[in-house]
């Protein structure tokens, strides 16, 4: 199997190299389960959280853990996740839809009303593991915007593709996307 070897911070990950399509492959990031990657990127992502803000937000799943550790470690020791279904405790949920590279179907996003109270006119920053396509996050400020907060900042730990050509988002490292022979692709 194809790997490409990563390096965050004092962390070593050899990434399975994993078809997607008839022609791209991805560096397979699962930062779920992996507190000890998770905890030395929110190390090296504190230094480009921006200087003022009131709540960190993530959108379900893998993004949560980082959202932890960056709230711990910046003294915002609560944040929001935005969730991919409705659940029975929410009130007034705000929902919307968004495609995302890793999955091959459209997926919800829900953000409960009670949180959307919370956020209200706050000043928010949005944390995600990758970047690729900018799906979830434009989905998730999407959602963000009918709360009338201000989004101040948006981080990542990678930028895959041509995302890291981006200059919206902060992140630690780009991360190639791969021809199906795990040859790094040229980014379009």
């Amino acid at each position: 199997m194809n790997t490409y070897q990563l390096t965050i911070g004092d962390q070593k990950r050899d990434l399975p190299i994993i078809p997607i399509s008839k022609d791209t492959a991805i560096a397979s990031f699962v930062l779920l389960g992996d507190d000890a990657l998770s905890y030395a990127a929110a190390k090296l992502l504190l230094a480009k959280l921006p200087r003022q803000f009131d709540y960190l937000v993530t959108v379900e799943s893998k993004g949560i853990s980082l959202a932890h550790d960056l709230a711990l470690l910046s003294n915002h020791p609560r944040s929001v996740v935005i969730r991919k279904s409705v659940k029975s405790y929410m009130k007034d949920p705000l929902a919307t839809t968004v495609n995302s590279i890793t999955t091959d179907h459209e997926q919800t996003l829900v953000l409960d009303g009670n949180d959307a109270a919370r956020l209200a006119n706050k000043r928010i920053v949005l944390v995600d593991d990758v970047v690729s396509t900018g799906g979830s996050l434009r989905a998730a400020e999407h959602l963000l915007r009918k709360t009338n907060c201000r989004i101040v900042g948006k981080l990542a730990i990678l930028a895959e593709g041509a995302a890291a050509r981006r200059t919206d988002i902060q992140f630690i490292k780009p991360l190639p996307l791969f021809n199906l022979d795990g040859a790094i692709k040229p980014v379009e």
